[in-house]
């Protein structure tokens, strides 16, 4: 006997509002859509707001690191900095890739992590948001998240699990309705890093909108099979911006004779950095220094909108977001420019995210926040 109704949530990750609107995307099966305020920052940022519906000030996860030397946890591994050497091997993406997987398993961090381009002497500074994996049960803590309420509610849930590849979660989700779940949220990433390269390759971003439409069909279709009704939304954590330039950051700060970990602490994302005052001296020189770079310091206002405001600065003293399209080369995350990147102004017009259905939907939902209440409401309703 079929169910009588399965919820699809599918996340695609980097599927902008502007991407959709191009390229004509699933006008057909999910008729019901809207431009969606991104969530500041960056997937570091996004996942965990709409696994929990709480904003980064709430859940604390903004950049994946930040300037925190007395709550690191790398200061032991930080102090053999010195044995890696020389540093153009320690800094090919492939070694670092490997080193990640080994710190990772030494610390038990069970989220995702990656070193990235973080200078190994700056680890001892640095503390990491995702240690644990966000998506599992208890995995933000203290914050209720998805996994969480589904299992109060007792309702018959499936969730991707996000080290696996989109194909393997769209099989996942196909045998979870085959099994009788009745709410999937199925997680996709692919998309993103295809962005990354080909921002601006129509026919690549076009190629893969029609692989992921047909996935989208066949679970869709498989859904069709298990319940008399299908509710499937689709939604994204924000857009893709083109290149446009590069500003070196570090270097300035190199030359302005403050000394790091003394007078000010530093996180160097790919579109701002996030500077921590350790005196007066470091405010003052670095706002001078700052003047020349094309972009501008966050006012408080700003970061309350953005819902990164804190009290306690945790995610820096004072941030400077770059202009649409420049990115931070060198930075904590590359030391080369990607075709394409997110994490600029949320007003920017690559910068929206977008939520598809073929249900109406509420006016409510207006920015990735209120994705987890939506996602919930619908899941009573079952």
């Amino acid at each position: 006997m079929k169910q009588k109704k399965i919820e699809i949530f599918l996340f695609i990750d980097a599927l902008g509002w502007k991407i959709v609107n191009d390229h004509n995307f699933l006008t057909d099966l999910l008729p019901y859509r809207r431009k969606i305020f991104m969530q500041f920052g960056y997937s570091s940022s996004a996942i965990p707001t709409i696994l929990s519906g709480k904003t980064p000030a709430e859940h604390g996860h903004l950049g994946l690191f930040r300037f925190a030397p007395e709550e690191s946890p790398f200061r032991k591994i930080s102090k053999l900095a010195w044995l890696f050497k020389p540093a153009s091997f320690w800094n090919r993406g492939r070694v670092r890739h490997h080193l990640s997987k080994l710190l990772k398993k030494i610390y038990g961090f069970t989220g995702y992590f990656q070193l990235y381009r973080m200078p190994l002497w700056k680890l001892k500074y640095m503390d990491y948001c995702e240690k644990q994996n966000l998506f599992i049960a208890k995995g933000m803590g203290n914050i209720a998240n998805l996994h969480d309420c589904l299992s109060g509610k007792k309702i018959d849930f499936h969730i991707s699990d996000w080290h696996l590849s989109d194909s393997e979660n769209y099989l996942a989700a196909e045998k979870a309705v085959e099994e009788g779940k009745t709410f999937l949220f199925v997680y996709t990433a692919s998309f993103d890093g295809l962005l990354h390269d080909k921002i601006k390759d129509s026919s690549a971003i076009n190629n893969k909108l029609a692989e992921i439409q047909s996935s989208i069909e066949r679970l869709y279709k498989k859904a069709g099979e298990y319940a008399e009704n299908v509710h499937f939304t689709v939604i994204s954590d924000h857009g893709m911006t083109p290149l446009s330039g590069t500003v070196d950051i570090m270097s300035e700060m190199e030359k302005s004779g403050l000394v790091f970990g003394k007078d000010y602490g530093a996180c160097y994302d790919s579109t701002m950095a996030r500077f921590y005052y350790l005196n007066k001296k470091a405010e003052g020189v670095i706002t001078e220094r700052m003047k020349g770079f094309p972009g501008h310091f966050l006012s408080k206002e700003e970061e309350i909108k953005y819902g990164i405001y804190r009290q306690d600065r945790a995610f820096g003293d004072a941030i400077f977001l770059l202009d649409a399209g420049i990115q931070v080369i060198p930075s904590d995350m590359g030391d080369k420019p990607l075709n394409g990147m997110h994490g600029f102004e949320p007003e920017n017009e690559h910068s929206h995210a977008v939520i598809l259905s073929n249900e109406s939907l509420p006016q409510e939902i207006q920015k990735v926040a209120d994705y987890f209440n939506f996602m919930i409401e619908r899941a009573e309703k079952l």
